[in-house]
C-alpha cells in the first residue's frame, strides 16, 4: 500500500524511454522536494523477462508483471507512464483511460491525429491529468526564451525557422524495423522528430493554421533483421530480404501561425553530419534569437543594433536552479525528463494541467496529419483546431 503523499506508479514498457520515466521519477524528490506528492514505483510492464528483471532490481519496482492490463488494475497505481512502441499507444491509452488511470505518455501520441484525438479526448471526458513527452520545451534556454516572446521584446513574431536534423536512420545498412512501416510507427521523421518542432513552434509563438509540405523517401529499402528483432538505433544483424521503408526519410514545409507570422520547417533523419541538430529561430520587427539542442544551455539574441549575443542559461532561466548553481555547469538531456516529470506529477496531485497534454500531442499530431495530406496534394493545407486543455498560451 501506498503511502498518503505518495502516487503509485506504474510503468508500461521497460525499454530506454520507460527506464528514463523511472529514473527521472525517482530523482523528482531531490530537485523537488516541495511537491505536494512524490512517486512510488510499484509495478513495471513488459513482456520480455529481461525489462522485468531490470525493472526489479535496477529501477526499484516493487513487482512486475508481463501483461500490462494486470498492471492496470492494480488497486496502488494512480498513474502509468506508456513507453512502449508507437503501435502499442493507442490500444494502450485507450485501456488506461478505461482504467481511469492519470497518464503520462510519449509522442507521437497516436499513429495518426485521428487515434491521439481518441486519447485527447477519451481522458478530458473521463476527467484524466495527462503528460506528454515533449521534452525539449522544458530546456531551461527555451524556457527564457518564450519569456522573453511573449514579453513583446523581440516586436511582433514575422517568422520562425525550425530545423530537427538527425541521423539515427543515415546508415543504409541499418535494418527495417517497426519504425519504418506505416501500420506500427504512421508517418516516418514528421511524426518521429519534427512533431517535437511543431510542438516547440506552437509553445513559443502560437498555434499553426496551415501548411504547404513535401516528403521524401532516400533509402527505399531496408533489409530485413536476420533475428527475430531489431533496435531501431543499431544497425543490427541483416539478411538478405529487402523491405520497402513505407513512410518519409525527410521534410520541408511552410506554414502559417494565426498570428499571421510564417515558418520553414525541415526535418530528416537520415542526414550525415548532424546527430541531434534540432535548432530553433525566430524573428520579430524588434529582434531575434536562436537556439540549437546541441548546445542546449545557452542561446543566442538579437535585441539590439549590435547583433546576437551570447546567452548562458543560469539559475534565473526555467528550472535551471534546481540542477546548477552557476552558468556554464550545463544540464542535459535527462534532466529535462526530470523536469517533466515534475510537472506531471504536480498537475495529478494539484488537479490542474500544467504538464504537456494530451491536447498539445493531438495538436502536433494535427499538424502532421495535415503536412502529410498537403505533401500527397501539393496545395495549403490548414490545420483543425483541436479542443480540450493546451498549455500553450498557459
Amino acid at each position: 500500500m501506498n503511502s498518503q503523499n505518495s502516487l503509485g506508479v506504474g510503468l508500461i514498457s521497460v525499454g530506454w524511454m520507460g527506464r528514463l520515466h523511472s529514473r527521472a521519477y525517482l530523482a523528482t524528490r531531490q530537485f523537488f522536494p516541495e511537491l505536494p506528492k512524490h512517486p512510488e514505483l510499484v509495478i513495471a510492464a513488459d513482456p520480455d523477462e529481461g525489462g522485468r528483471d531490470h525493472a526489479n532490481r535496477a529501477l526499484g519496482y516493487r513487482e512486475t508483471t508481463a501483461d500490462y492490463r494486470e498492471l492496470l488494475s492494480h488497486p496502488d497505481v494512480d498513474v502509468v507512464s506508456i513507453c512502449a512502441p508507437n503501435f502499442l499507444h493507442h490500444r494502450i491509452a485507450l485501456d488506461t483511460i478505461a482504467a481511469g488511470k492519470h497518464f503520462w505518455i510519449e509522442k507521437p501520441m497516436g499513429r495518426s491525429a485521428g487515434e491521439s484525438r481518441e486519447i485527447a479526448e477519451g481522458a478530458a471526458s473521463a476527467g484524466l491529468t495527462t503528460g506528454v513527452g515533449f521534452n525539449y520545451r522544458h530546456a531551461p534556454a527555451l524556457a527564457e526564451a518564450r519569456r522573453i516572446i511573449r514579453s513583446g521584446r523581440l516586436g511582433r513574431i514575422t517568422n520562425v525557422q525550425i530545423r530537427m536534423m538527425a541521423d539515427y536512420a543515415s546508415d543504409p545498412g541499418g535494418v527495417f524495423t517497426w519504425r519504418y512501416e506505416q501500420a506500427r510507427a504512421g508517418s516516418g521523421v514528421l511524426g518521429d522528430v519534427l512533431s517535437h518542432g511543431f510542438d516547440l513552434a506552437q509553445f513559443l509563438v502560437g498555434r499553426i493554421a496551415s501548411v504547404s509540405s513535401l516528403t521524401e523517401t532516400f533509402i527505399p529499402e531496408r533489409s530485413l533483421p536476420a533475428g527475430n528483432s531489431a533496435n531501431s538505433f543499431d544497425r543490427g544483424e541483416a539478411s538478405s530480404t529487402l523491405q520497402a521503408v513505407e513512410n518519409e526519410d525527410y521534410t520541408a514545409l511552410l506554414a502559417r501561425f494565426d498570428s499571421g507570422a510564417v515558418g520553414v520547417f525541415e526535418s530528416t533523419r537520415v542526414a550525415i553530419g548532424p546527430h541531434t541538430e534540432y535548432t530553433v529561430e525566430v524573428y520579430g520587427t524588434d529582434g531575434s534569437l536562436r537556439w540549437d539542442f546541441e548546445h542546449m544551455n545557452e542561446f543566442h539574441l538579437a535585441d539590439d543594433p549590435r547583433g546576437y549575443r551570447r546567452i548562458m542559461t543560469d539559475a534565473s532561466a526555467g528550472e535551471f536552479g534546481r540542477f546548477q548553481p552557476n552558468a556554464g555547469a550545463g544540464i542535459g538531456f535527462n534532466d529535462l525528463k526530470i523536469v517533466e516529470a515534475a510537472l506531471f506529477l504536480r498537475s495529478v496531485a494539484e488537479g490542474r494541467q500544467l504538464a504537456p497534454s494530451a491536447a498539445d500531442g493531438w495538436a502536433a499530431s494535427e499538424v502532421v496529419d495535415a503536412a502529410l495530406r498537403s505533401s500527397e496534394s501539393g496545395a495549403w493545407t490548414d490545420v483543425p483546431e483541436v479542443t480540450g486543455i493546451t498549455t500553450y498560451d498557459a
